[in-house]
C-alpha cells in the first residue's frame, strides 16, 4: 500500500521482505527490507527514512504501540536493510511502513506492507510424517498399451484426511504443511492456496521446503476434515535421464508433514497435525508422474471424502514413517504457478475421434479439458509434443519421458480433466477416443512456472526480432519450474549450472530471479564436495561427476550477478567460501595454471557449430574469469588479503593463458569464435592484441557468410564482445541472420521459443537426432542481455550495485529504425528507447530517484545534442555534457528525459 497524491513526492512502492511481496511464511529471523523510489522531479533522492513495525496496521499510527521504530535514518540505502529491531516470534504477521525524506529534507511519501513467519523454532512442530501402510499398498491396474511407462509399478496418490471439530470460528488459522512428493492441501472439499507442485524441488537431504497457508475463512465452527493429496513428485518419481526411480536419490514412496493452528477470540489455541488418527485410500487418481504423465479414472471418485460428514468407505489407518521433521525450511522464494490461459488456436479432426490441438505457442504446463456425453469407462489418451511431424505429434525427441495423461470418464455429464501432478512440454496435443466433436473452447493449456515477477520489457521495430524476444521470454517461463532446467519435455528437466550462469543475466532482465535464485544457490552449494568441486546439476544426482568448465563456475558467478543486479549481499557472503574453494581446487589440480587436468565433466561449448574450441582454452578462459570475481567479491566484502590473494592469482592465470594460447599477430589456439570471444569478453589479452583478436574474430564470421559457430558459452559473448569492439554492425548482421545457422532459422522455421540446437530442424537434414533436441532451451537466448544492454541500451558502470548508476549506451544498427526497453530494477523503474526519423536519433530515458545514468548517445554532432526544445547543456538534471568516442555523453539526474541529435552515421549493410 502506497500513500501519495502529488506524483512529484519522492514516494516509496513496491515493498519486499527478503525480495518478496508480503511473504506468508518467512523462516527468517533477521528479515531485510526494500523499497522502490518514484518520483516525476528531475534529480530526486532519498535522504533519509524510517522504518515502523507493528502487530495491526492502525497501530502503526500509534508511537505506543510499535514493536520497532528506526527514528529517522540519514541513509540514501533502500535495499536490502537488515532487521535489527526484537526478537520475531514464530505464527506472527508484522506490518511494516516505511517514510521517506527527499534530497532537500522534505519528507516525502510512504507505504506500507507485511510480512508473516513462520514456524522458526524445532519445538513448534508436533506434525509426524505420514504415508500409506504398507500392508495396504495398492498398486496400478495392469497396463495397457497407452499407460505411461512403468505405471504399473508406482502406487496411486495418497489420499489422506483428518476429521476434527472446531469449537467456533477461529480469528486466525494457518497451515503449514509439506511432502515427500508433490502435494495438494485441502480444507473441507476446497483447494487450499493457488501453489502447484509443492514443495518444488530442492536437495531434499539439505532442505525440503515447507508452504504456510492462510486458511481462516475455510474453517468452520463444528466439524471440519483437512486433507491432501500427495504423489511421487521429485521425491520418488522419475527424475532426469536416470532409468532407475527417484527412489535411488530420495525416497521409496510420499509422505506427508502438516500442522494446521487455530486461534481462537478468547486466546486458545488448537492445533491438528499428521499423527496415526489420519486415514488414507486412493481415489481417482491412479498414477502420476512428472515425466510420464498422469491417469485418472473418475470411476474410482471418492466423493466427500476431504469434507465434513461420515468417514469414506475403504479408508484406512495411515502407518508413521517418521517422526523426526528433517530439515524443513521456510519456503523463500515465490512457488510455481498457473500463471496464465492459452486457448487452443486450431483443432484437427484426424477421424476416429482423434483430433490434434494447437495452441500456437510452445510452452509448459498441462491441459484442462472439458469432456461431454462420454459413456463410463471411455479412456481418453493426451499425448504431448513441441512440434509436429508431417501433420503428426513428433515424439522422438521426448525419450523415455512418456507425457501422457489419460482419463477414464465416469459417465456423468459433462467431466473436466486437468492434471495436476505432472507437467509437459508443448504446443500440441493429441487427444485420442474423444467422444463427439471437440471444440476449441473444450480445451485450454494452462502455463505453469516458478512466479518470478515479470520486470521486463523490450520491442523494436522489427517484428522478427520481436518474435526472438518472445522465444527468449517464453523460454524462460517454461524452463523456470522449481529450478531453472536445462528443457522441460524429456527425461532431463535438470538445474544445469552453465545453462543457468550464462541465461542469468537475460533471465534478470526478464523478471525479478533475485530470490530464485538465490534459493537455488544453495542447491548448488549443498552439491559442493569437500574438495571444492561443484557439480554439473543441481539439485545433484546420484550419477552426477565434477563439474565441467563453465557449468562449475557458475557456483562463483551467480553470486557474483545476485550482488550487482539485486544487492544481495547476503548471497555473496554466504557463497563466498564455496567460491574460492572452486577455484582452489581447480589451481590444485593445474599447478602450472592451465585448466588441462579436469577431474569430472568438459564439455567444451556445448552445440558449437562445425568447429571445436580447444578445451585448454574455454577452461583456462573460465578459470581466470572465477578467479577475478573472487578477486572482487572479496575486496566487496572486506577480505583484503584474499581479495590480494586472488589478484594475483589472477594476473598469473592469464599470463599463462596469453603464453599457451595466444599467438603474436593476435590469434588465438584453435581460431574459433569461442575461442577469440572469451578472450576478448574476459580481458585476458594484451591492450596490443585487441584490435588485431577482434579482426581475427570478425574474419572468421565474415569468411562464413555472416554466421556464427558458437555453442552454449560462446552464445552468450557473441553480440556483446562484437559491440563493445566497435563491431557492432556485425552483430546486427548475426541478429538479422535467417540462413543456418541463426536464431532467424529457426524463427524462420516456425519457432516459438528458444531451440536446443542450431539445426533442431533444417530442410536439408531434418530433425536433428532425437537423442538431444529440445525445441524449449533457454541457453542460445542468453543474446537478450545484448537486446537491452546495447541495441535499447540499458546497463550500469562496472562500480555500479542494482542499477545505482546506470550505463545508458543506444546502439541503432541493421535494419531497426526504432527500439526500446524497459526495467523495474531493485531501486525503481529504468528505461530507455530511441529512434531515428528525419535524420535524427531521439533518446527517451528514465532514471529513478536516486541513481544517476551516463548516457553515451550516438550522434554524428555532439553540439547539437537537445533535450526537450532546447540545448541539452544547463537543462535541469543534465549535470554534464561532453564529447564521446559514440559521439556525446551526458551525465543525468534521476528524471524522464527526451535528447534528440543528428543521427549518426549508418552502419555497414545487413545482409537482406
Amino acid at each position: 500500500m502506497t500513500h501519495a497524491v502529488n506524483p512529484s513526492l519522492l514516494t516509496p512502492y513496491a515493498l519486499q521482505t527478503e525480495q518478496r511481496t508480503e511473504p506468508l511464511g518467512t523462516g527468517e529471523r533477521h528479515p531485510r527490507l526494500s523499497w522502490r523510489l518514484r518520483s516525476r522531479r528531475r534529480a530526486a533522492a532519498q535522504s533519509a527514512y524510517r522504518i515502523t513495525v507493528a502487530s495491526h496496521p492502525s497501530d502503526l499510527n500509534t508511537p505506543s504501540r510499535l514493536l520497532w521504530d528506526t527514528g529517522r535514518r540519514t541513509s540514501s540505502d533502500t535495499l536490502l536493510i537488515g532487521w535489527d529491531g526484537p526478537a520475531l516470534t514464530s505464527a506472527t504477521r508484522y506490518h511494516w511502513r516505511v517514510e521517506v525524506w527527499d534530497e532537500t529534507g522534505t519528507r516525502g511519501g510512504s507505504a506500507q506492507s507485511w510480512f508473516e513467519t513462520g514456524l522458526l523454532n524445532p519445538d513448534d512442530w508436533t506434525a509426524q510424517w505420514v504415508g500409506r501402510d504398507v500392508v495396504n499398498l495398492p498398486t496400478f491396474d495392469p497396463p495397457e498399451d497407452d499407460d505411461p511407462e512403468g505405471s504399473a509399478l508406482q502406487s496411486p496418490p495418497l489420499q489422506l484426511r483428518r476429521a476434527f471439530r472446531a469449537t467456533s470460528r477461529p480469528v486466525r488459522a494457518r497451515l503449514y504443511a509439506t511432502a515427500r512428493g508433490v502435494y495438494e492441501p485441502r480444507l473441507n472439499g476446497v483447494r487450499v492456496g493457488d501453489s502447484e507442485l509443492s514443495p518444488g524441488w530442492t536437495e531434499y537431504h539439505r532442505r525440503l521446503q515447507y508452504q504456510t497457508y492462510d486458511v481462516t475463512d475455510l474453517i468452520t465452527e463444528g466439524p471440519n476434515v483437512l486433507a491432501a493429496i500427495v504423489a511421487d513428485g521429485w521425491w520418488s518419481g522419475y527424475v532426469g535421464f536416470d532409468p532407475r526411480r527417484a527412489a535411488q536419490h530420495y525416497g521409496e514412496r510420499p509422505a506427508l508433514w502438516a500442522q494446521l493452528v487455530l486461534d481462537f477470540a478468547d486466546g486458545s489455541r488448537q492445533v491438528v497435525a499428521t499423527d496415526p488418527e489420519w486415514t488414507e485410500q486412493p481415489g481417482a487418481i491412479r498414477a502420476a508422474d512428472l515425466l510420464m504423465g498422469q491417469t485418472a479414472d473418475a470411476r474410482r471418485r471418492t466423493p466427500g471424502w476431504d469434507a465434513p460428514g461420515p468417514e469414506p468407505v475403504g479408508f484406512s489407518p495411515v502407518a508413521v514413517l517418521d517422526t523426526a521433521p528433517g530439515p524443513l525450511v521456510a519456503e523463500s522464494d515465490d512457488p510455481v504457478r498457473v500463471v496464465q490461459d492459452k486457448p487452443a488456436v486450431s483443432v484437427h479432426h484426424l477421424g476416429d475421434g482423434r483430433y490434434i490441438v494447437d495452441f500456437g505457442q510452445n510452452l509448459v504446463g498441462r491441459v484442462q479439458l472439458t469432456i461431454r456425453g462420454a459413456e463410463p469407462g471411455r479412456r481418453i489418451v493426451l499425448r504431448h509434443a513441441e512440434v509436429l511431424d508431417e501433420g503428426e505429434l513428433y515424439l522422438d525427441n521426448l525419450r523415455r519421458a512418456q507425457a501422457t495423461d489419460v482419463y477414464v470418464a465416469d459417465g456423468t455429464g459433462t467431466e473436466v480433466f486437468e492434471p495436476q501432478f505432472t507437467f509437459h512440454g508443448f504446443r500440441y496435443v493429441e487427444i485420442d477416443h474423444y467422444p463427439g466433436d471437440l471444440a476449441a473452447g473444450d480445451v485450454t493449456a494452462r502455463v505453469l512456472h516458478s512466479d518470478t515477477p515479470w520486470t521486463g520489457s523490450f520491442d523494436c521495430s522489427d517484428p522478427t526480432v520481436n518474435q526472438l524476444q518472445s522465444n527468449i521470454a517464453w523460454g524462460q517461463r517454461g524452463n523456470f519450474l522449481a529450478v531453472p532446467t536445462d528443457c522441460p519435455q524429456r527425461d532431463e528437466r535438470l538445474g544445469w549450472l552453465a545453462d543457468a550462469q550464462i541465461f542469468a543475466p537475460t533471465a534478470s532482465r526478464n523478471a525479478d530471479v533475485s530470490a530464485f535464485f538465490a534459493r537455488w544457490m544453495h542447491d548448488i552449494l549443498d552439491g559442493q564436495d569437500s574438495d571444492g568441486a561443484f557439480r554439473d546439476v543441481a539439485p545433484v544426482m546420484t550419477l552426477d561427476r565434477e563439474a565441467a568448465p563453465a557449468w562449475g563456475d557458475a557456483g562463483v558467478i551467480i553470486p557474483w550477478h545476485l550482488w550487482r543486479t539485486y544487492g544481495d549481499l547476503h548471497a555473496l557472503e554466504g557463497s563466498f567460501d564455496a567460491m574460492a574453494a572452486w577455484v582452489e581446487h581447480i589451481r590444485r589440480h593445474n599447478p602450472d595454471l592451465r585448466w588441462r587436468h579436469r577431474t569430472g565433466n568438459s564439455y567444451g561449448d556445448w552445440l558449437q557449430v562445425g568447429v571445436t574450441t580447444p578445451r585448454d582454452v574455454l577452461s583456462t578462459a573460465y578459470f581466470a574469469r572465477s578467479t577475478q570475481v573472487v578477486a572482487d567479491a572479496a575486496e566487496i566484502l572486506g577480505r583484503s588479503q584474499a581479495a590480494a590473494h586472488y589478484r594475483a592469482l589472477h594476473a598469473a592465470i592469464r599470463s599463462a593463458f596469453v603464453e599457451s594460447y595466444v599467438h603474436d599477430d593476435g590469434s588465438i589456439e584453435g581460431g574459433t569464435q569461442t575461442g577469440y570471444l572469451l578472450a576478448l569478453g574476459f580481458g585476458l589479452l594484451p591492450e596490443a592484441l585487441v584490435d588485431a583478436a577482434v579482426g581475427h574474430l570478425a574474419a572468421d564470421i565474415e569468411k562464413r557468410n555472416t554466421t556464427l559457430t558458437t555453442g552454449f558459452v560462446g552464445t552468450a559473448l557473441l553480440c556483446p564482445v562484437l559491440t563493445d569492439h566497435g563491431r557492432a554492425d556485425l552483430a546486427y548482421a548475426l541478429l538479422h541472420q535467417e540462413a543456418y545457422p541463426s536464431w532467424g532459422h529457426s524463427i524462420r522455421h516456425g519457432a516459438t521459443t528458444i531451440w536446443e540446437r542450431w539445426d533442431g530442424w533444417t530442410s536439408e537434414g531434418g530433425f536433428q537426432s532425437a537423442a538431444m533436441n529440445s525445441f524449449n532451451h533457454y541457453s542460445l537466448g542468453s543474446v537478450g542481455d545484448w537486446l537491452f544492454g546495447r541495441v535499447a541500451g540499458i546497463d550500469q558502470t562496472l562500480s555500479s550495485v542494482a542499477y545505482s548508476e546506470l550505463l545508458l549506451r543506444p546502439q541503432p544498427g541493421g535494419r531497426l529504425t526504432w527500439a526500446r526497453a524497459e526495467q523495474e530494477t531493485a531501486r525503481g523503474r529504468v528505461a530507455c528507447g530511441w529512434s531515428l526519423a528525419d535524420g535524427l536519433i531521439t533518446v527517451t530515458v528514465t532514471v529513478p530517484p536516486g541513481a544517476t545514468a551516463r548516457l553515451h548517445l550516438p550522434t554524428s554532432d555532439p553540439a547539437g545534442v537537445r533535450e526537450g526544445d532546447a540545448p541539452a547543456a544547463g537543462r535541469p538534471g543534465v549535470l554534464a555534457i561532453e564529447s564521446h568516442p559514440a559521439g556525446a555523453a551526458l551525465r543525468l539526474a534521476s528524471g524522464h528525459y527526451v535528447i534528440s541529435a543528428a543521427a549518426p552515421e549508418p552502419t555497414l549493410p545487413v545482409p537482406q
